[in-house]
């Protein structure tokens, strides 16, 4: 049985004295998705952090096709496993262009063709090939975050962990990037792991879910059990209910 593209098993992270994730434990299949659900604060962006090697005090097992991760990541993680931050302009240099933002990740990797890479990668994304030589804050927020994709993407990663892509986003442009993150990974085969606090969102794109609180992974359920009310945990309850209101509400 092939091991699971990740794994983590009694994850435990500290911020100095206090403890903020309490040892969970999931596994995504190769080519699947699974996403973490919760309210700020509830420790999902924390474990997709630790995984990424941004959290440097951790317990526990993680592990990446089956080789165990220490404390620090070796160049080739960084090859297979890319982070889509929640704000572009944020991730974005402003005083750099598109085209050296992209350049940079293959220029680390010592990868060759970058020309040719850098133009395949923004037609993957869906950007015209004017955008190469623009800086971030002459493209939309919708264009900022498929640049993050696209240099996400360039080295040519398995694994995409993905913090929140679409909240800084306007609802329409929204479901354009979760349409064009379905596709890429269909085409090709990608694992994510994605944190968002909207169900909506998660459900559209993994048909696994963990709910945070306070810490704790207190539910884990296929997306189908959440949209039908399926759920066992009373907060999964409670966001489920939200999230209708919500919806309701708009």
């Amino acid at each position: 049985m092939a091991a699971p593209m990740i794994a983590i098993d009694g994850l435990r992270v500290r911020f100095g004295a206090r403890e903020v994730v309490h040892g969970v434990s999931f596994s995504v299949a190769r080519g699947a998705s699974f996403g973490m659900v919760g309210e700020s604060g509830s420790g999902k962006s924390t474990i997709l952090r630790a995984f990424a090697g941004l959290a440097p005090d951790w317990s526990g097992a993680m592990a990446l096709d089956g080789q165990a991760l220490g404390r620090r990541r070796a160049r080739d993680f960084f090859r297979r496993c890319q982070m889509v931050f929640q704000d572009p302009y944020g991730s974005l240099h402003p005083r750099q262009t598109i085209d050296r933002q992209l350049a940079e990740p293959l220029q680390i990797q010592a990868m060759d063709g970058i020309d040719a890479r850098i133009r395949r990668a923004l037609e993957e994304v869906g950007l015209p090939a004017s955008a190469r030589f623009r800086y971030p804050h002459q493209l939309s927020g919708g264009q900022r975050q498929r640049v993050a994709i696209a240099r996400a993407l360039i080295t040519g990663p398995e694994v995409l962990l993905l913090d929140e892509p679409t909240s800084a986003l306007d609802v329409s442009v929204q479901a354009e990037v979760l349409n064009l993150l379905a596709d890429l990974q269909a085409a090709r085969g990608l694992t994510y792991l994605m944190v968002t606090h909207n169900l909506a969102v998660v459900a559209h794109l993994c048909p696994w879910i963990g709910v945070m609180q306070g810490g704790e992974m207190v539910e884990q359920l296929s997306a189908a059990d959440l949209r039908a009310g399926r759920v066992a945990h009373p907060h999964t309850a409670e966001l489920r209910a939200l999230s209708t209101e919500l919806e309701e509400a708009g």
